[in-house]
């Protein structure tokens, strides 16, 4: 019922507003043709050369460049660029055929300028329709101080706004939508632009990643599906180790008796301190065949490089220097949310005969996940594209023969993977891209189903 109430008020408000243009006077009719015409008639100057000029920019840029590249996005190029000999210079010329990565780009650039165009279209015919209006009412149109004032006040977060929104539009929106429909073209190594062309393949990618296809070296689903289960179990561990064990540390420092409180947190701030590469780099040195734990030990244990039972010890020891680096941040945090916990709670337990266990699992626990629900979302979504710790440590390493398929090594993440099969030879950017989609729908579906079950969200009363 609430959808189709939307949906009958949407139309509604279509309908209403090609009513108010066939009814609006002359100037909003011809507003619609030319921009900035009814503003410019009413002395708005100002306002009406503005639009008047995007319009212009826009029609000029759709001539003399994005109509051609539209043109060629149902093919994406069709003539490649080719040399041929030159009988009167007794040289070869070059003979500039289609770019189809440019294309693709321009054409998506194209596409995101008409939609903001269409929005100026209907901000220009909304301002004349208002006009329209206040002529009625005898009020007369707003003046160049008046539209200054209303900015400065009642909409000062549209100028506050529009620097962030060009900014997510520009390296965010536009290299999503590129990457999305990279996955639905063959762009690999057997066809980089400019001296080849991609084009279209549908679904071909995704079919071949979901059914079980065969690749160059064997079955990509089982490829896929055995780096998505490694990337799931390691961001299990690498969030909930570190949760659980900073908050066990944020209890033991925190309770009362405790001496040197403030060292104890000093020290943990100064691993934070120390910049993350940086103890990524050092502990990959560490943990070298040759470095310093080896050395102290007298073994040659391979830490990151063990390709034994699956490469099991260089995932452990991923883990374990992940504690490190994000236990202290989870002690913080914990710290600060335990001083908050009503001590009503936990000394009405106490009066009631609650061991300190029971209270932990009655009282601490519950307000610690109901307050840190959304941090745990992000921790996990975090981790699953966690791409430092894993590629400065092993690089994705190490390479296990009887495993490595597909350019996917034994400790790669989905997003180290995609990484590799973007750089590595033979680079598979439509395959890199399907994965990229792959992790976005599993993030975010992750993301909204957890946290729309969390006490977070059901309970958002509690413990006010």
């Amino acid at each position: 019922m609430g959808i189709q109430r939307a949906e009958t008020l949407k139309k509604n408000k279509v309908k209403e507003f090609f009513l108010a243009i066939k009814n609006g006077s002359i100037w909003t009719k011809l507003s619609c043709l030319f921009m900035g015409a009814g503003q410019i008639a009413r002395k708005q100057f100002l306002k009406g050369a503005l639009y008047l000029l995007l319009e212009i920019a826009f029609i000029l840029y759709l001539i003399f460049f994005g109509v051609g590249y539209l043109a060629k996005l149902g093919t994406l190029g069709t003539v490649k660029s080719s040399e041929v000999w030159n009988d009167e210079t007794g040289v070869y010329d070059k003979i500039q055929g289609d770019n189809s990565f440019l294309i693709l780009l321009y054409s998506v650039v194209t596409l995101i300028l008409i939609a903001l165009f269409i929005v100026f279209w209907l901000m220009n015919v909304r301002g004349n329709i208002k006009n329209d209006k206040r002529i009625a009412n005898g009020l007369g149109v707003s003046t160049l101080r008046q539209d200054i004032d209303e900015f400065l006040n009642q909409k000062l977060y549209v100028p506050l706004l529009v620097p962030p929104f060009i900014g997510l539009l520009v390296f965010t929106v536009m290299p999503i939508i590129f990457m999305i429909l990279i996955a639905f073209t063959n762009y690999d190594q057997q066809h980089l632009p400019p001296g080849n062309l991609f084009t279209w393949v549908g679904m071909d990618n995704f079919k071949l990643l979901f059914s079980g296809g065969l690749s160059s070296s064997g079955s990509f689903l089982a490829t896929f599906l055995r780096v998505l289960l490694w990337t799931l179990v390691w961001a299990f561990f690498a969030t909930f180790t570190n949760y659980f064990l900073g908050m066990i540390v944020a209890l033991m420092i925190n309770k009362k008796g405790i001496k040197f409180k403030k060292v104890f947190r000093t020290m943990f701030v100064i691993v934070i301190a120390v910049p993350q590469f940086v103890t990524l780099l050092l502990m990959q040195k560490i943990l070298d065949v040759d470095g310093i734990l080896n050395v102290v030990l007298g073994t040659k244990i391979r830490w990151l490089a063990d390709t034994r039972w699956n490469s099991l010890i260089p995932r452990i020891v991923i883990i374990v220097v992940n504690i490190w680096i994000g236990v202290p941040y989870t002690l913080l945090m914990c710290s600060g949310i335990l001083m908050n916990i009503p001590a009503d709670y936990t000394e009405a337990a106490r009066i009631d005969g609650a061991s300190t266990v029971q209270i932990f699992f009655k009282i601490t626990l519950p307000y610690m996940l109901h307050v840190t629900g959304p941090h745990l979302i992000t921790q996990f979504v975090g981790n699953i594209n966690n791409f430092n710790i894993i590629w400065l440590l092993t690089g994705g390493g190490p390479i296990d023969l009887n495993n490595y398929t597909d350019q996917a090594q034994s400790t790669d993440l989905l997003v180290t993977w995609l990484y590799r099969l973007s750089t590595d030879n033979p680079v598979r950017y439509n395959i890199a891209s399907v994965i990229g989609i792959i992790i976005f729908i599993i993030s975010a579906s992750m993301s909204l189903i957890t946290y729309n079950r969390s006490s977070s969200a059901k309970n958002e009363e509690d413990y006010q």
